[in-house]
């Protein structure tokens, strides 16, 4: 595997492919583009996204059969032309990740994700309409604005920010994703009280998830974690190391 093809399998035939891309600027510090989702929409209303969706038949027009990667590569540039306006250029996407929501999950999108940055002031246009707005923001300013209640978050968004809130800037981001594989979030949930918990590859607890019932010791037991809590507050871990530290 190298830092921009990540095994087909990865894409799970049980679940409707999908790509995003993630857009970045620098104003002395990283800035990455969200808009918001319609607040009446089923699947994500209200959130703060970045510009993505399915990828449709006409992204596999001169793709050789099967090529899902060259495909959504496509509709990233293309949700990005229809949501914000925003003219890419396919050859500067990066890969950044992939996503695969829990087998429980009702709709359920199996999403490459992609990173890329603008140089200029290119004007945002949303179509108002599944789109309502938009916003430049740091990384930081946008989990603080969750915790606070000012935002709504989808977990892939919250740990890609996650993600890019140590780079200092646009070029940093991009030279990290060039210089490894991206990583496949593949998802199992636990629920602890009021929390609850996503688990990804690598957590001592992502296994055993699976079991039912799941062992009494699931999410205490000693070993690394990789794991998004979701409560009040949401905080990623990935081995013993908070986010942002």
């Amino acid at each position: 595997m190298t830092a921009t093809t990540p095994p087909s399998d990865w894409w799970d035939p049980a679940a409707t492919p999908a790509a995003t891309v993630v857009v970045l600027r620098d104003r002395g510090h990283l800035e990455v583009l969200m808009l918001r989702r319609d607040d009446s929409l089923g699947f994500a209303g209200g959130a703060w996204v970045f510009p993505g969706g399915r990828i449709d038949q006409q992204d596999h027009a001169g793709c050789p059969d099967g090529d899902l990667e060259q495909a959504a590569r496509r509709a990233a540039v293309r949700e990005a032309t229809e949501e914000a306006g925003l003219v890419l250029d396919e050859d500067r996407l990066h890969r950044w990740s992939h996503w695969t929501p829990p087998s429980r999950a009702g709709r359920r999108f199996t999403t490459a994700f992609f990173c890329t940055a603008i140089d200029g002031d290119e004007a945002i246009v949303v179509d108002d309409g599944e789109i309502r707005a938009h916003r430049w923001a740091r990384p930081t300013d946008l989990l603080a604005a969750r915790d606070a209640g000012e935002v709504s978050l989808t977990p892939p968004t919250f740990i890609t920010l996650s993600q890019l809130a140590p780079h200092r800037d646009a070029a940093a981001a991009i030279a990290h994703a060039g210089s490894v594989a991206p990583e496949h979030f593949a998802t199992r949930i636990a629920v602890d009280g009021d929390e609850w918990i996503a688990l990804y590859h690598g957590d001592v607890a992502y296994e055993a998830a699976a079991q039912e019932p799941p062992p009494a010791d699931l999410l205490t037991g000693p070993g690394p974690r990789h794991r998004l809590t979701m409560g009040t507050t949401w905080t990623y871990r990935r081995s013993d190391t908070e986010r942002g530290t």
